[in-house]
């Protein structure tokens, strides 16, 4: 697949999707670009997600990924459910695969998120590190007005971040939960006015720039891997992702600058 930079965006034959790069910010926004349709994702552009994480996981230039929606009436409003009818049910059951993408990525990712958030798009986002959210935000689950269930993580993220009973209340139901809620039921990690989101995903990025690169995917790795298995397998992990950061230059340059009350400079080794 050929691909080729102009200027800041990359251009290629991913469906309804495209890619910004912001060397001197370290970031890169991957933009679900779909309007004139509320951003839906088609079944080909699930695997194409993949394979931009892919590439972005390698690029030394980034250090923080953003993904979004084009305008401002949508995240997503879900996946092009036509589609889902001339499938095997094989090809179907794998999708999750696809969609955990960023939370399978070394590095920090936030689901910049307004409007229209359903189905495939909220199950994108909850596979997100963070979820900054405009006020106009609307999440769910609808597949069961379909006589389907969500299938790419949504029953299980929802449930392991919100409780199993109010996954049950929303996606049982078919349920629209208005940003407000989904903050309160610890979905999102902040609710801005519509005019103060992009200010408020950069506040954000520059946070995150702070903190030691590989500190962040050690420490990103550790909190997944504690969803996973019992608290004394996570302790273990904690324990020896611990002693290992002991060893590098980023924590003796961390050390440093405190005691020099200083901000320190860390490089990531």
């Amino acid at each position: 697949m050929e691909q080729q930079k102009h200027g800041q965006a990359f251009v290629n034959e991913w469906d309804h999707i495209r890619v910004e790069k912001n060397p001197a910010r370290k970031t890169a926004t991957i933009i679900l670009d779909r309007p004139e349709k509320m951003n839906t994702l088609s079944y080909i552009g699930r695997f194409h997600l993949n394979q931009i994480f892919e590439m972005l996981n390698k690029d030394e230039e980034v250090r923080v990924i953003i993904i979004k929606g084009e305008g401002t009436q949508a995240f997503t409003s879900g996946g092009t459910i036509a589609e889902f009818m001339e499938r095997h049910p094989e090809e179907l059951s794998v999708l999750h695969k696809n969609v955990a993408a960023p939370e399978r990525s070394p590095k920090p990712v936030i689901a910049q998120l307004q409007g229209y958030t359903f189905g495939v798009g909220l199950e994108i986002a909850m596979a997100c590190d963070f979820r900054v959210a405009s006020e106009t935000t609307l999440l769910a689950l609808p597949e069961i007005r379909l006589g389907m269930i969500p299938g790419s993580g949504g029953t299980q993220r929802i449930a392991r971040i919100a409780g199993l009973g109010r996954a049950k209340d929303m996606i049982m139901r078919g349920r629209r939960i208005p940003a407000d809620e989904a903050y309160q039921w610890g979905l999102l990690t902040t609710v801005v006015p519509q005019e103060e989101l992009e200010n408020a995903v950069q506040n954000l990025v520059d946070e995150l720039l702070q903190f030691s690169p590989l500190t962040l995917r050690v420490l990103k790795q550790v909190l997944n891997a504690s969803q996973e298995g019992p608290l004394s397998a996570g302790l273990e992990i904690e324990g020896f992702a611990y002693g290992m950061l002991r060893s590098t230059d980023d924590f003796r340059e961390g050390v440093k600058a405190f005691y020099e009350k200083r901000k320190p400079n860390f490089t990531g080794r």
